[in-house]
């Protein structure tokens, strides 16, 4: 059987984990289970992981910490499974930094389709760091965004904290500046996904980004609606 990649299924359910290996195994993947967060840290260390599937409600550390653990010490791929399908989890979700969500009850086909999408754009995303650098650090209308150390400092010098969703939201702005884009292709070229369950929460990380980031986040002059169709970041950029 070939090896489409490694897979990771961190659920406390035993049965949930067992019907997923299963499915996954036969469609050619390599697939661990673990039912909480120091199984899955004990399967990540003894051997590398391309996709964590992850559920929201485990014992202990909950499927979003765990997320955004992840996602600040790699770019493993993430879905989380839920049992609740609130858009408030969906926007955690993503500032937490998954690649993907899926409610339960879920058709395996449907968790294999996400699979393979969420595998292809990891992989494209690590082609592209060998093939188009991107820019490193920038500067715009006095703010300066450092793309390697994730840091982002207004003109008066101070540190601006951002989530894992702003900040990503926010350098793809910046690397594709005066440039209309439409919901999909900042989810595309935010968190390399495919638009789907987090479609409406781009509405959600811009304005939190205005609020940061404007004088009047009323009346936004870098990160302008384009009705009907999307947003585009109006400053200059220029690489330092």
């Amino acid at each position: 059987m070939t090896d489409n990649g490694h897979i990771l299924i961190v659920d406390d359910q035993r049965e949930i984990c067992d019907l997923v290996q299963e499915y996954l195994s036969g469609e050619g993947y390599r697939v661990s289970t673990a039912q909480d967060g120091a199984e899955m840290r004990r399967v990540m260390a003894q051997s590398p992981v391309d996709l964590v599937i992850l559920d929201l409600m485990l014992p202990g550390e909950d499927g979003l910490t765990l997320a955004r653990l992840l996602r600040q010490e790699s770019s493993v791929g993430i879905i989380i499974l839920t049992g609740r399908g609130e858009i408030v989890d969906r926007i955690i979700g993503l500032e937490m930094g998954a690649d993907d969500y899926l409610p339960k009850p879920f058709h395996l086909r449907e968790l294999l389709a996400r699979v393979k999408s969420v595998l292809r754009r990891a992989s494209s995303r690590n082609s592209d760091k060998h093939t188009a650098p991107a820019r490193s650090k920038a500067r715009f209308a006095g703010w300066n965004l450092d793309l390697s150390s994730r840091e982002l400092y207004s003109p008066s010098g101070k540190e601006v904290r951002l989530t894992t969703g702003e900040f990503d939201l926010l350098a793809a702005f910046v690397n594709n500046a005066n440039q209309v884009l439409t919901r999909d292709r900042l989810l595309d070229l935010a968190r390399n996904r495919e638009a789907g369950p987090f479609d409406r929460t781009i509405d959600v990380q811009v304005g939190r980004l205005r609020r940061k980031l404007e004088d009047d986040p009323q009346r936004p002059m870098m990160i302008k609606t384009v009705r009907g169709t999307g947003y585009i970041f109006t400053p200059p950029v220029e690489v330092i």
